[in-house]
């Protein structure tokens, strides 16, 4: 019988505000979301609002089967994020401050659920409020050993610090970042040489088991201690690349944990972000084809 692993996303719940119209999203969803897609109990750790924006997120993610037992309810506004596309259909982000998930609070349900946890991505957005970085931190230190602890960095505006980062590369296992956020990293942790060197020298410096660095149209790679695998980015269609690496990250982690090779995680997550990103929006249905 296949094994179910339960993983969550924690950080930032919001709508993304697009020319087309409003999108639920925010890293945090868009990893749960695909990850129950490859079969994984998936657990979305957020806050929203009390206001009708709020009250549309839990309703989508009852729709979505991804349960609402984590989302906490308060009284800053629902997160919102206007959402800008360029002619290739990249997008940038105003992500507007203070919101609901800012202040996610730690609680009994978090404690309860920590230990049950197989995997858990996080990022530096998610921790810019003081409030939600207490509790990502209390959440990350109270799974078991056996954990993914997968840090999603998702650098956006001026919300991250070196702080934040040192403190959340200590906590990974899985690192994954992009050609523009190594040079950021490097500069804050004085990394030298080319992006290889660079990239080893962030593995070996917090003891990391897999990191992946994407490099957009150009493929991505992913190293380990004694493995490395390289992929091209398959040619599509681009509707958007909102939410398309996210779904890379959910099924390369669920790959992971249901014990695949490397190169078949990291080709699976590559085709699957390939997918998503001739759909519109972050969180597309699969094809039954793209499911280990």
């Amino acid at each position: 019988m296949k094994q179910t692993f339960t993983i969550a996303g924690v950080g930032e719940l919001l709508w993304d505000l697009l020319p087309s119209g409003k999108q639920l999203g925010g890293a945090t969803l868009n990893f749960a979301f695909h990850a129950a897609q490859f079969g994984c109990r998936s657990a979305v750790v957020s806050a929203v609002g009390n206001d009708p924006y709020g009250l549309q997120i839990l309703e989508k993610l009852q729709e979505a089967q991804l349960g609402t037992a984590y989302v906490q309810q308060n009284d800053y506004p629902t997160g919102t994020v206007d959402v800008r596309l360029d002619a290739r259909g990249v997008p940038s982000y105003t992500i507007h401050k203070p919101v609901a998930w800012d202040f996610i609070a730690w609680n009994e349900g978090l404690e309860r659920l920590a230990p049950q946890l197989d995997a858990v991505c996080f990022g530096t957005l998610g921790q810019r409020g003081e409030t939600s970085a207490a509790t990502i931190r209390k959440l990350l230190s109270h799974v078991n050993k056996q954990c993914l602890k997968v840090f999603d960095i998702n650098l956006r505006q001026d919300f991250y610090s070196e702080e934040t980062v040192r403190a959340s590369l200590e906590q990974a296992d899985i690192l994954k970042l992009n050609e523009d956020e190594l040079p950021v990293v490097a500069g804050m942790l004085s990394l030298h040489g080319d992006a290889d060197s660079q990239l080893e020298q962030l593995r070996q410096r917090y003891d990391l088991r897999y990191i992946v660095y994407t490099l957009g149209s150009r493929g991505s790679r992913v190293t380990a201690p004694d493995d490395f695998s390289v992929m091209e980015t398959a040619k599509v269609e681009v509707a958007d690349t909102v939410g398309a690496g996210d779904s890379f990250t959910a099924a390369f982690v669920a790959g992971i944990l249901q014990g695949r090779p490397l190169h078949e995680a990291h080709r699976r997550a590559t085709e699957t972000a390939a997918f998503v990103c001739t759909q519109a929006g972050g969180t597309p249905v699969l094809p039954d084809s793209l499911i280990y």
